[in-house]
């Protein structure tokens, strides 16, 4: 199989799994899904921005090759050798109708897609690798190796080992905003994931140069509609605070789902919706109405 048709087989065995998989499910009364179609994107591993993500966040940041060499330590393929097969799975419109609706704390679908959709992104995850090693090739979900773990970075504060957002990124699926989530073609009320797999795969054209690129506020000082969506006052123009966020998420968020729907859940995505880049990449046209 050549390596356009290998992608294409990859692309199916994603699609085919969020299409078909009852465990894509907020197992609500509903039984409604949890995620849309998805993206793919490839990443080449020699990809130089996994070196300067490591360099930038932190030592304890892994290439696609750190993370494959712990996985498999008896082999020893190149970076080049390696593809990082990366996916977004956009949130239904249910979803994002019911969040959008709401201003202090997160709609009960938002918090089952937190738990139940995020088991079925992992889930996904080990389905691919699973597959992958049918048709004799390694990989390995990197969010999922007893190794990876939360770390401090000295520029970023909290951090990790790896990080599936800028995977994405690096796999020209989206660019990040000022709410630091990732807007992709299918806007930023989504969740991604990523495989690194031993196989050489046409790397995904990045249709961007700024990471910032889809931001309305960053590409043209328009917009802010996430700061004011922000009930903890964790966005200004000065980006993200990550350190208020996790305390309102842990604590007011988590006391609030566990109370309401029985579940501890720290998604919130109140700025990830009713914002001109919910669902799509936005347009100035998107800051009326």
């Amino acid at each position: 199989m050549d390596m356009t048709g290998m992608a294409a087989r990859i692309e199916s065995l994603i699609g085919d799994y969020v299409r078909t998989s009852p465990d894509n499910s907020l197992r609500n009364g509903e039984n409604d899904k949890a995620w849309d179609e998805a993206l793919v994107g490839y990443a080449r591993g020699d990809d130089p921005l996994f070196s300067f993500y490591k360099s930038d966040i932190g030592a304890f940041f892994w290439t696609p090759a750190e993370i494959f060499s712990l996985a498999f330590p008896d082999c020893n393929p190149k970076p080049a050798e390696l593809t990082v097969i990366c996916w977004v799975l956009p949130q239904t419109e249910a979803t994002k109708a019911d969040n959008r609706r709401r201003r202090d704390l997160p709609a009960e679908r938002w918090v089952r897609s937190r738990n139940y959709g995020e088991e079925f992104n992992m889930k996904l995850a080990r389905h691919l690798v699973a597959s992958l090693g049918e048709l004799g090739i390694a990989s390995v979900a990197p969010v999922q190796f007893p190794q990876w773990s939360w770390q401090a970075s000295a520029r970023y504060g909290f951090a990790s080992n790896w990080s599936e957002r800028h995977a994405a990124y690096a796999a020209g699926l989206g660019t990040f905003g000022l709410a630091d989530g990732l807007i992709t073609a299918k806007g930023q009320a989504m969740r991604c994931g990523s495989v690194v797999a031993r196989v050489a795969l046409p790397p995904t054209p990045r249709p961007y140069d700024d990471y910032h690129a889809y931001c309305l506020f960053y590409a043209q000082g328009k917009c802010k509609k996430c700061i004011s969506r922000c009930p903890a006052g964790a966005i200004s123009e000065a980006g993200h605070d990550k350190d208020r966020c996790r305390q309102f998420l842990f604590e007011t968020v988590v006391a609030y789902t566990k109370a309401r729907f029985g579940l501890e859940s720290y998604g919130c995505g109140l700025c990830q919706t009713k914002v001109p880049c919910e669902a799509r990449i936005p347009v100035p046209e998107d800051m009326t109405g």
